[in-house]
């Protein structure tokens, strides 16, 4: 359905430093800084990446925006939480766990990344 995703960042190479542990622990690479200064992080399902705003302002994360990384295990989604905790997250909403939906159990984690973006780590069992 997406074809990437793009956060602002106004800081590069601490979002990087950020994303690259938090998404290490969901099996990703680390991101590469191209040219432009962007950092992106390709995989065969879609691309994230970190931008500086090309206006030249402040980049602000969007309120009620989240952006949610797949998990293959309970396990791994706590290490992606505590990888962000390390490297200069903040948690927000719940502590990590189980919650119910309409779509049944889902675990799920929330962290507030160094720009303050809010996003979330799920994994769905079978």
């Amino acid at each position: 359905m997406f074809s990437h995703i793009m956060i602002g960042a106004n800081d590069i190479d601490t979002s990087k430093t950020f994303y690259d542990a938090t998404l290490a622990t969901l099996g990703h690479a680390p991101g590469n800084i191209a040219p432009k200064g962007r950092c992106f992080y390709v995989t065969d399902t879609g691309v994230f990446a970190l931008t500086k705003p090309i206006n030249g302002e402040e980049s602000s994360h969007g309120n009620g925006t989240t952006v949610g990384f797949a998990a293959s295990s309970e396990e791994q989604a706590l290490a992606w939480h505590a990888a962000g905790l390390a490297n200069g997250g903040v948690t927000c909403e719940e502590l990590p766990g189980y919650r119910e939906s309409p779509m049944g159990p889902l675990f799920l984690g929330y962290l507030r990344d160094p720009a303050g973006n809010k996003i979330c780590v799920l994994y769905r069992p079978k």
